[in-house]
């Protein structure tokens, strides 16, 4: 009998209806004719920050593997998931992030369940509870049109010239992070303020120009294609990637004067009702990630790529990450970038 892969909308649980998710579903591996529900297979459900479109190839080849399983997704904003996971860590089985910090918190402060028998690097784990499954670097996302006859900027400093040399160009064109409600924006930019000031004159300059504020790349590479604004900053660029198909003109910078590049975590709640199916999921990431992969099919970025070398990863998995996580230091970086971003 042939496999076939489901996909539908889902209605939430009790324990889940009052949650706004970003998207909702559930990935169904049965038989012609069957559901979940009528074969009665397990559900393992999954928090996490992805785009649905991104994980997609990975649950369905999870599913190809194990018919008899269904994976209910939920996808919300790296803030958000910190709030809604410790609400009710029951509810969950496996939480996927981007914002690294606040996973090695919750990892740290006891929610993630060891696993055993998952190999990858030292510097891609925390005391086998929090796996890295991705690298992937903060980039600058242009319009070529919008940069048309100029050079294009290859740093920071480099756009700060560009964006004053043009400010009828650029006014109330540029996009960054709301950090104050993005998990992800907020380690983006305490990481930029630690590794130059560079950083703060960008804001001041972005501020006096007028800067639109996004939750989430998605939002800003969509406003971006559109015309609507002419620079994204600190965008995910395997999310600007995934859109240069059909957005040609855009165009992914990676800053050469330093690198910001973080790495997507996963761990398996402490309390799952399915950890054993959790930790499989975790392995089959982690090894479809490792592996050279299509990147048609799988459109998340590898662990390791081709011309990165091993561990090179500016942003490191380790308790330093919780440094900017202090409230005195969260309240005292957002009030300092208010003032720079919110004019």
């Amino acid at each position: 009998m042939r496999y076939l892969f489901a996909l539908m909308l889902w209605t939430s649980p009790l324990g889940l209806a009052a949650q706004d998710w970003e998207d909702q579903q559930i990935f169904t591996g049965s038989l012609v004719g069957q559901t979940s529900n009528q074969s009665g297979s397990q559900t393992l459900r999954i928090l996490s920050s992805t785009d649905t479109s991104f994980m997609t190839p990975v649950i369905t080849s999870y599913l190809a593997e194990h018919p008899d399983l269904s994976v209910r997704y939920l996808v919300s904003g790296t803030a958000e998931i910190d709030r809604i996971f410790r609400q009710d860590p029951a509810q969950y089985d496996l939480v996927i992030s981007s914002a690294m910090d606040l996973q090695f918190k919750l990892t740290n402060d006891g929610f993630a369940l060891p696993i055993e028998g998952i190999f990858t690097p030292d510097w891609a784990q925390w005391r086998d509870s929090l796996f890295a499954f991705t690298t992937e670097p903060a980039a600058i996302v242009i319009r070529r049109a919008d940069f048309a006859g100029q050079d294009i900027p290859q740093t920071r400093q480099e756009l700060i010239k560009a964006l004053r040399a043009r400010p009828e160009v650029f006014r109330n064109r540029l996009g960054t992070y709301d950090i104050r409600q993005s998990g992800l924006g907020y380690l983006f930019a305490t990481q930029d303020a630690r590794a130059s000031e560079t950083y703060w004159r960008l804001t001041e300059v972005m501020g006096n120009l007028g800067t639109r504020l996004y939750c989430c790349s998605g939002d800003m590479i969509t406003d971006l294609a559109n015309g609507k604004i002419a620079v994204a900053y600190n965008v995910l660029g395997s999310y600007a990637a995934a859109r240069m198909e059909t957005a040609k003109d855009l165009m992914v910078i990676l800053p050469s004067d330093f690198p910001t590049t973080m790495m997507r975590t996963g761990f398996v709640s402490a309390q799952a009702a399915e950890p054993e199916h959790a930790g499989d999921f975790m392995r089959h990431l982690i090894e479809v990630q490792s592996e050279a992969i299509d990147p048609k099919i799988f459109l998340l970025p590898p662990l390791l790529p081709a011309d990165t070398a091993a561990g090179q990863s500016s942003i490191s998995l380790g308790p330093a990450l919780m440094a900017y996580l202090d409230r005195l230091k969260r309240r005292t970086f957002l009030q300092e970038w208010e003032s720079a971003v919110i004019q």
